[in-house]
């Protein structure tokens, strides 16, 4: 029985060490982040700012850019797609004469054929 006590309590020694040590360890480097830091939390604050201000005028500026390139193109593919447009009209319209003058040359020789029978 003293033998199971003894290890309950080495085991619980052990995990109680264990969170001394990280809690000393933690303050440890909280410390020494303070101490080492490169700048203050102001002008760290304020250098996040300018950096986020100035990521937010290159998106900007990006999604102005892409905007502008999209409405271009917009405007291109209309504008092809108009030019496209009078090029098959103009087709379906010479294939509408070739048809009606076939037609014609048709009607006219089965008129010939009719009154010379």
């Amino acid at each position: 029985m003293i033998n199971e006590n003894q290890e309950y309590q080495s085991s619980t020694s052990n995990i109680l060490n264990l969170l001394i040590g990280m809690v000393v360890g933690g303050l440890a480097g909280a410390l020494t982040m303070l101490l080492l830091a490169p700048q203050s939390g102001k002008d760290t604050r304020m250098q996040i700012q300018k950096k986020s201000i100035e990521l937010r005028e290159r998106t900007t500026g990006m999604v102005e850019d892409t905007m502008a390139q999209v409405r271009l193109n917009a405007n291109r593919l209309a504008s092809d797609g108009r030019e496209k447009i009078h090029e098959l009209k103009q087709q379906g319209q010479k294939l509408t004469m070739k048809q009606l003058d076939r037609v014609s040359a048709a009607v006219d020789a089965g008129k010939t054929a009719v009154k010379s029978s």
